[in-house]
């Protein structure tokens, strides 16, 4: 299982690449969208053999004698040929953003082919038409596998410019045996029981969907004035001091040592906590959780997009699914994989196929939604605010 000393999901960010194309339209330099129709270079899979591929830490399944080997990858270049150049180079969102965006914004090849960042990073390319549309003829597994709840976010109708790498759930994480209670709710979470013992997630993006969710709020669809109650509730705990503390990854560390009763989590980090302490449960509120995900795009003027495309659609085979799942284990994006992993002759794997957080179920789904992403013209203001309340 990959180590919780990291997560893709909760690195800090602060506001320079957000509101860098703003601020050169601002100076005259030329807006940066690009249209559909110039987004594409020559491609060169046909005779160049290759991709690169960005990816986060700790995000790919790994061979347990060898970790340099990545046997999902192997496997897709022996099929097809394809070497992929598979680097680790993705920590934070804004800081991979602001590397290549200069060159995108320049109409320049950025040396990737293949890249994944988190779904409200891809939702900035895609409104700045940085991300190439792919070819779904070519992908026959993304077409009939791809997880029905994720085909068609706000930002992205139809998942043309976008592939969901990996999902997940942002819920409650809670210590069972030591609150001596049970958390069903969002507004549980403000009783006198646990004032200084929860932590809430620091980054705005990961924070602000749930809480507006336990005011009772349709974040597919949520409004200015939405946003600000929440802040408004949220101010208020912190003048009580109810809040402990604004956590990145961090927030593992306390509920493991007992210092937090109750936080914001991730379902997959819960996963691999609760190897080690069964008392620590996840849930998926009463009033609902989102659905999140990491996804892969092809960025403008990638020298191999035919080549990445097979690379994605790999991903989506099932069988292939169900090994990426089960090392990384956050939510598949291919339900089809929980019968593959079912039917797995270690017990231990087949488990998996159970398990709510790899494979929710019906139940669980229907308290599972896509929140939209936040505009680039709310983003300034509204993390303004929030980053006054969190103390970045």
């Amino acid at each position: 299982m990959p180590e919780l000393a990291f997560s893709r999901r909760s690195a800090l960010r602060g506001l320079g690449a957000v509101v860098l194309p703003a601020a050169l339209t601002a100076c005259g330099v030329p807006a940066a969208f690009v249209p559909e129709d110039r987004r594409e270079g020559p491609d060169r899979s046909a005779r160049d053999r290759s991709l690169a591929f960005s990816n986060w830490p700790l995000y790919i399944d790994t061979d347990e004698e060898d970790e340099a080997r990545r046997p999902t990858l192997d496997e897709f270049s022996r099929k097809t040929g394809i070497e992929v150049r598979y680097t680790e180079e993705i920590n934070d969102n804004d800081e991979f953003f602001g590397k290549i965006s200069p060159a995108l914004m320049n109409h320049q090849e950025t040396g990737h082919d293949l890249v994944v960042v988190s779904d409200w990073m891809a939702a900035r390319f895609v409104h700045l038409g940085w991300a190439q549309k792919m070819d779904r003829s070519a992908q026959s597994n993304v077409a009939e596998y791809l997880d029905p709840q994720l085909r068609s976010p706000a930002f992205d109708e139809g998942r043309l410019h976008t592939v969901p790498w990996q999902s997940g759930i942002t819920g409650i994480a809670y210590n069972r045996k030591a609150l001596g209670r049970e958390l069903k709710s969002v507004k549980d979470l403000w009783q006198p029981d646990l004032a200084g013992k929860v932590t809430l997630f620091s980054g705005l993006d990961e924070s602000f969907a749930l809480l507006m969710q336990g005011d009772g709020v349709d974040v597919t669809r949520w409004t200015e004035a939405d946003f600000h109650r929440m802040c408004d509730q949220v101010e208020r705990m912190v003048r009580k001091r109810h809040i402990r503390r604004f956590t990145g990854n961090d927030y593992t560390s306390d509920l493991s040592k007992g210092d937090v009763l109750a936080c914001q989590a991730y379902s997959g980090d819960v996963i691999q906590l609760q190897a080690d302490n069964p008392d620590i449960e996840f849930v998926v509120p009463e009033e609902g959780a989102e659905l999140w995900a990491e996804s892969l795009l092809v960025p403008n003027l990638a020298r191999h997009k035919a080549n990445a495309e097979a690379l994605v659609d790999h991903y989506y085979d099932p069988a292939v699914a169900a090994r990426l799942a089960a090392s990384v284990n956050y939510v598949c994006p291919v339900p089809a994989a929980r019968e593959v992993l079912a039917g797995s002759d270690d017990k231990e794997t087949a488990e998996l196929a159970e398990n709510p957080l790899i494979f929710p179920d019906d139940e669980m789904r229907r308290r599972l939604v896509v929140a939209r992403d936040i505009s680039s013209v709310e983003r300034r203001s509204f993390a303004k605010r929030w980053n006054a309340i969190v103390g970045l």
